[in-house]
């Protein structure tokens, strides 16, 4: 005899028959839904990332200098990457921002890459600082503060707003490098990391500064190597120190 077909089937292309599998399944043993990947603000591209190079050897005396060896040592940005340094490329003229507010609600942002960044990286607070004689009494004794060789306990994290500058970080074997951060540059430096900052020969940087938490901005200078974040640093990444080398010698 023939077979009779469900109407079901043809009025409904998709039908799927019943069957004792797919009556008595467990719903709580289906696998949960994928969740979709979130999408993250990505850092720039190896070209767009600040000029960087080796410092001569010896004393700084000017420290506003460009100081750059003859013939000149560029440090590529995957060198940058290698210590630890994150670098994504902003938008700073197309948004305006006050010059001094401490602190700045990163809420407050307008600029949907920044909003990203801070909600990719958790930064809860932010406040801007204008570096200049100006603006930021005793500017004389705080730039020479801030080139002291030091570490903090925290990832540090600048956006350039305005301005231009230099933020020196220790090489793998110890030597200094200079990156010169400009208008649209926002860096990170890894916890326990030695670097220290100085304006260039403009004497002005407009800068924000993000933060995960309460912000802290105690400076634990050099020599620290027993810090906790120093020696985290150098766990994770692994730079031959001074002290390393004469213990080989």
């Amino acid at each position: 005899c023939n077979k009779q077909v469900s109407t079901n089937r043809l009025i409904n292309p998709t039908f799927i028959p019943m069957t004792e599998s797919t009556t008595s399944k467990d719903p709580s043993t289906d696998p949960p839904p994928e969740k979709k990947a979130k999408n993250m603000f990505e850092q720039a591209p190896e070209e767009q990332w600040p000029e960087a190079w080796l410092m001569p050897e010896g004393e700084c005396e000017d420290q506003k200098a460009t100081n750059k060896r003859e013939p000149n040592v560029p440090i590529s940005a995957a060198d940058m990457k290698k210590l630890g340094i994150c670098y994504w490329k902003m938008d700073a003229d197309k948004y305006e921002y006050p010059t001094k507010a401490i602190p700045y609600d990163p809420k407050d942002a307008v600029d949907p890459n920044l909003t990203q960044l801070r909600d990719d990286r958790g930064y809860s607070y932010a406040d801007i600082i204008t570096v200049h004689p100006d603006h930021l009494p005793g500017f004389d004794d705080k730039i020479k503060a801030f080139f002291e060789e030091h570490i903090h306990d925290a990832e540090e994290i600048r956006y350039i707003l305005g301005g231009s500058g230099y933020f020196d970080v220790r090489s793998l074997d110890d030597k200094w490098i200079r990156v010169h951060v400009k208008k649209g540059d926002l860096m990170t430096l890894p916890e326990g990391i030695y670097h220290r900052f100085t304006c260039d020969d403009k004497d002005l940087i407009h800068a924000m500064r993000l933060f995960v938490g309460q912000p802290v901005w105690t400076p634990f200078n050099r020599p620290c190597d027993e810090h906790e974040s120093r020696k985290k640093y150098v766990t994770e990444v692994g730079p031959t120190t001074v002290a390393d080398e004469k213990k080989e010698d």
